[in-house]
């Protein structure tokens, strides 16, 4: 019987295939791991969200991404996708065709499925956390109308603030503030933009 070698891959490696591959992966310390489609619930709330950032930013040295853009987090040696991302670095105001990943962000967001919870809530928070520009990560959930911010307080660790219909949306570090309905317009939950 033969055994396979299994080798870790290079962050270099990673991205060069990355750039050549249909299919987006995520990546761990050397590891990869394909990403499977969102539901379209999923892709309305990132949507909603997406644009209501974007349209508070306008104007200011700070720029929101969504779902293809990568976030490397060096500490962790990780490249992940995340539903929503906004960073304020000067080097994202204009982007070329060369610029392939954000590594300071301000806010991150995650929209949660049943199948990446576990990890956005573990492995995925731990990672986030570690990164010093960011201030806030927003968890939204698909299957009810309800939010999580887990938020920075100074140095010394990290606030929750859990958010059901009718609470203010607001990410402080942004000055943004939002309502339910916004966020979860056509997706049919109470709470939302729709009557469920």
């Amino acid at each position: 019987m033969e055994t396979a070698e299994y080798t870790k891959l290079s962050e270099e490696d990673y991205l060069t295939l990355e750039a050549r591959s249909p299919v987006r992966h995520e990546y761990v310390a050397g590891d990869v791991y394909a990403m499977t489609g969102a539901s379209l619930r999923h892709n309305v709330i990132t949507l909603n969200i997406a644009a209501l950032l974007r349209a508070h930013l306008r104007g200011s040295p700070c720029r929101a991404f969504v779902a293809d853009a990568k976030l490397r987090i060096a500490k962790a040696g990780a490249y992940y996708y995340p539903d929503v991302m906004v960073t304020c670095d000067p080097r994202h105001l204009t982007v070329g065709s060369d610029d392939l990943v954000v590594e300071a962000p301000k806010v991150v967001v995650e929209v949660l499925s049943t199948s990446t919870e576990g990890i956005d809530r573990r492995e995925k928070l731990i990672a986030y956390r570690s990164i010093p520009s960011l201030q806030e990560y927003m968890l939204v959930a698909q299957d009810e109308a309800k939010i999580e911010i887990h938020r920075r307080h100074g140095d010394i660790g990290w606030e929750i603030v859990t958010l059901t219909a009718g609470d203010p949306v607001e990410l402080k570090s942004l000055e943004f503030a939002s309502d339910f309905p916004a966020i979860y317009e056509e997706t049919g939950l109470a709470g939302g933009g729709l009557p469920a």
